[in-house]
């Protein structure tokens, strides 16, 4: 079931995902520009594939879900080094908790993974539950508006696949178009060219090198 949308200007996204080599939906994520601006905006460029290092687009494409628990939370965005230790941002380093306004009081929401006050980069988790011993200390900056049983077939697949691991590909049913992005900025989508897009595909990325895990 479809949750609305708390702002129709915030930017929408999106997650395809392949659990054992089989695509079982999508999630489809709000982030809240309105409250945390730069949080949100850092999640949004590691998403389209703006950022870049070197000229090179970074970002959560063929990431993992490195810890998932079940009615807790699963954790994800580590592309640095894929076990949770990696950190990196649009703003070139650790950046300030922006605020501590929005509360987990609900599953489906988006809350930035830190290892203490200012210390938010690139990894986030998402609520499987109510988590209120995480107010004030983690930032939350969106939630899931539809796909919330997908993040449910997520949360339970850790005990089928073990390590659990979950990547981001992209889905082949973009293949023939002009997204070849795992997660698509909706409503501010620009009319980029072929090229571009050809430029920040990972033409090496096969099943074969995928986790048994993926988000598309």
């Amino acid at each position: 079931m479809a949750v609305p949308v708390s702002n129709p200007n915030n930017p929408i996204v999106f997650f395809d995902i392949t659990i054992g080599g089989q695509e079982v939906g999508r999630m489809k994520m709000e982030l809240f520009a309105d409250i945390v601006p730069k949080t949100a905006e850092n999640f949004r460029q590691f998403c389209t594939g703006e950022f870049r290092k070197d000229g090179v687009p970074i970002g959560y494409k063929g990431s993992t879900f490195h810890r998932v628990i079940k009615d807790f939370m699963i954790q994800g965005g580590d592309f640095v080094n894929g076990d949770g230790t990696g950190v990196a941002s649009i703003y070139r380093g650790p950046f300030a908790d922006e605020n501590l306004k929005l509360k987990h009081s609900a599953p489906g929401l988006f809350s930035m993974a830190n290892s203490g006050p200012g210390t938010n980069g690139c990894q986030f988790f998402i609520t499987c539950s109510k988590c209120d011993w995480l107010d004030g200390k983690h930032v939350v900056f969106g939630k899931i508006i539809d796909g919330l049983l997908v993040m449910r077939k997520v949360e339970i697949s850790s005990s089928t696949y073990r390590p659990c691991s979950f990547s981001v590909s992209a889905p082949a049913a973009y293949q023939l178009c002009c997204s070849l992005l795992p997660i698509y900025h909706s409503r501010h989508f620009l009319n980029l060219s072929l090229d571009f897009f050809q430029s920040i595909c990972d033409i090496s990325l096969c099943p074969e090198a995928l986790s048994p895990v993926e988000i598309s």
